[in-house]
């Protein structure tokens, strides 16, 4: 992949149901299959695969903007490929498959790159888990959230669990995946579950521009940000004081410090080159 950051190009996703464009820096990760609410076929989710592993060490995309075509972000699992498919495989196969899947969610929150997931609509089921893997999220006023999978006689999967409970903590995610109920755009916002609530008609757009702010940030301290932002979630405090410190020693040996302490001295933008 090119590392020109001014190159906008299309990345080869290996499938129709899946496009991405690098533009200013930010990949933009498009689901398409409107017809079915952009339900996850087996294609498209090796698609996601795929193209989640490319842009992680692609050196020319400082942010990742993911979304749906359409009046969906995701619905889920596409149930008429589960209603179709007859005897359900044994657990091992089942087993083995979902572990394959769920490196998705997890890559999403520990690739380098932050992550901005927007909801046009429906993120549904496992596309409700995906999009809260991402670091942020912003949704059209027309949106909403919603678990689905008691409706399906399932508990959940796509590390859904985990991220609802970190953003909203124990009481609130039970009460969202026990009683399955629609979350409107608005009430999610005020739950914290997304950042910031748009008009349909301007979400591409802002959704977008957030992105490129993000893209146009030091690729070093975002990535050493994200760390350590992650790590809060897990270890004690002694442990993220002693990461932090690293990462900041660390962080002022790069040529982008001296890059944004010059900028600063100058009354100018930095020019950030993530090293």
């Amino acid at each position: 992949m090119s590392t020109d950051p001014r190159a906008s190009r299309d990345v080869d996703t290996g499938s129709s149901s899946l496009r991405c464009r690098v533009e200013e820096r930010v990949a933009t990760v498009t689901l398409d299959r409107p017809e079915s609410r952009n339900a996850l076929s087996v294609e498209l989710k090796e698609a996601l695969h795929r193209t989640f592993d490319a842009l992680e060490v692609d050196e020319g995309v400082g942010c990742v903007l993911l979304t749906g075509a359409g009046k969906a972000f995701c619905s889920g699992g596409d149930t008429k490929v589960m209603a179709s498919a007859g005897r359900p495989p044994s657990m091992a196969d089942r087993q083995r498959l979902l572990r394959w899947e769920h490196r998705l969610p997890a890559k999403i929150r520990a690739m380098p790159q932050p992550v901005v997931a927007a909801l046009p609509g429906a993120a549904a089921g496992a596309g409700f888990s995906l999009a809260l893997s991402a670091d942020l999220r912003i949704a059209a006023e027309s949106a909403f959230l919603l678990t689905s999978f008691s409706r399906l006689g399932l508990s959940g999967d796509y590390g859904g669990s985990w991220f609802l409970t970190q953003l909203v903590g124990t009481a609130r995610a039970r009460e969202i995946y026990f009683t399955n109920r629609r979350i409107s755009a608005a009430e999610a916002e005020g739950l914290g579950l997304v950042n910031r609530v748009v008009a349909d008609d301007r979400l591409q757009e802002e959704a977008f521009e957030l992105a490129r702010e993000i893209a146009a940030g030091p690729p070093v301290a975002h990535r050493f940000m994200k760390a350590n932002l992650n790590r809060a979630q897990e270890a004690d405090l002694k442990t993220c004081l002693d990461y932090e410190a690293d990462r900041m020693v660390r962080g002022a040996m790069t040529e982008d410090y001296q890059e944004a302490v010059a900028a600063f001295a100058e009354k100018r933008k930095p020019q950030f080159r993530g090293r």
